[in-house]
Order: C-alpha cells, then structure tokens, then sequence
C-alpha cells in the first residue's frame, strides 16, 4: 500500500507561550515545534496547571505568543482576519458563554454566523449543514430542547455540533471531558474520533483523560515541565515520554498496557 502525506493543517516553529506584563515576562513553555496533519485526532495532554490551555489560547489567536510562528494551512496566523480565521479554525472552550435559554438546534445554528449575512438569516444550504452536523453527534432526539434541560454530555455534545457546522479544517476543543463520568468521556473522545474519520477534519483537544487519549488518538502532543513533545502514542510510550509526566513516588505508567498505575 502507497502512503501519502498528509497536509498539514496547523504548525508551530520554535513558539514560546506565556505571559507578558509592563515589569515581567512569564515563559510557560518555549521551543515548541510540533504539526497538526489532516484528518487525526490530536490530544494534548500534561500535569495539571502545565499550560495546556495557555497552548490551545495561543494556537487560536486569542493569545499572542512570546516569540516564535503559528502556520494555518501554511499561512501566518497574524495575517488571518478575524472572519477568515473563523472559517478555517472553530473553538470550544470550557468557558460556556452562550445563552443556554436556546434551543439545542438555535445554538449548533449559532455555528454558521461566519457565513450568514448581517441578520443572521439561514439558508437551505446552512439548515442543511446544520442538520447533518445534529445527526453525526446523535442529537436528533433533543433538536427542539432548551439547553439548559440538558445533561454535562449532552451539551457537550451540542457545542461540538456547533463547532461542525463552522466547517473548518481544524477543531479546537479544551478539556472537552470535564464534569462527565468515565462513560460519557469515553463517549466524546470516540465520537470525536468517528468525527476525524467521517469528515477528515483535525481535531485538537486538551484532557487528563490520559488512557483514554493513548487507546483512541492519532497524535499525541505531551506538555512537561521541560519540554513539549509529539508522536503517535506508541512512539510516545517507547521513548518513556509518559513516565516523566508526574512524580513517581506515587504514580507509575506501564509500557504493556499502556496505562498509570497508583502505587
């Protein structure tokens, strides 16, 4: 079988993320070179409070980097404006900011403002979209419920909806298991992987559902305290990146099967 290369959808050369004030400089990762390709799903995962989310605000355009360049789709992250980046990269974050007084179908529809005119009017063409983009995430059943009547998974479910109908080629999403129990994290992270392969969409997302990210990601992009790395979970696990996540006078990782162990 001839294997082809994969389009590289995001890639970042030698980025330094953190923060910056009038006095100080506070560097939370640097030296950060890693590609997001087509079509795989993406974890990025570390120890808690490591700059996940730091990462994730910086590759969206929401924080500048310190030093270093964002490529999307081979094109300069500065140079995007705000309705062409929205067109190619769509955003889920922890923070819910929407009106949970809409309906499940009102909010996904939320999705396609990039490409309505002025008033927001819907197209056959974007009812369209909308509706397929319920149907793949197995929302068909609470189309016309308030968003407030739903479950944590159930919502979770309706903003990954709505990231689908912005239809672009790169999903962002932070922590999009948090609040849920092991079934209904293990749910998202196999639809988003069913989502990768159906619509050979990128899709990134933040977790500490380590396990879960090893048996069902593409990719995978481990943040540690000295270093930012990236390589397909069995790479990953062969180099011994995984065992440098947390201290081990507590936590051992087993290379066998793939998973932490409390000692």
């Amino acid at each position: 079988m001839i294997k082809t290369n994969k389009h590289i959808i995001l890639k970042t050369e030698n980025l330094s993320i953190g923060y910056k004030s009038k006095k100080d400089t506070s560097v939370i990762a640097n030296n950060i070179n890693i590609e997001l390709k087509q079509g795989e799903l993406i974890g990025l995962v570390g120890a808690n409070g490591i700059g996940k989310s730091t990462l994730l605000k910086t590759l969206a355009s929401i924080q500048k980097p310190l030093i270093g360049e964002i490529y999307l789709n081979e094109k300069n992250l500065e140079n995007y404006s705000s309705i062409e980046l929205a067109k190619t990269m769509s955003l889920v974050l922890t923070e819910q900011l929407m009106s949970k007084n809409l309906s499940v179908f009102e909010l996904i529809a939320l999705g396609r403002q990039p490409y309505t005119n002025w008033v927001g009017n819907l197209s056959e063409n974007d009812i369209s979209i909308i509706n397929k983009a319920i149907d793949k995430t197995n929302l068909s059943d609470l189309k016309y419920r308030k968003c407030f009547e739903l479950s944590d998974g159930q919502f979770q479910k309706v903003m990954i909806a709505r990231a689908l109908v912005q239809d672009t080629n790169l999903i962002i999403l932070d922590e999009p298991t948090t609040h849920l129990d092991m079934y209904h994290k293990a749910y998202i992270l196999k639809l988003l992987q069913k989502l990768t392969k159906d619509t050979n969409k990128t899709i990134l997302f933040s977790s500490h559902e380590i396990d879960l990210a090893i048996q069902l990601c593409d990719t995978m992009v481990v943040m540690t305290t000295n270093n930012v790395v990236s390589n397909s979970p069995c790479n990953l696990i062969e180099k011994g990146v995984f065992e440098t996540l947390f201290p081990k006078d507590l936590i051992s990782f087993n290379k066998t099967t793939g998973s932490f162990k409390v000692k």
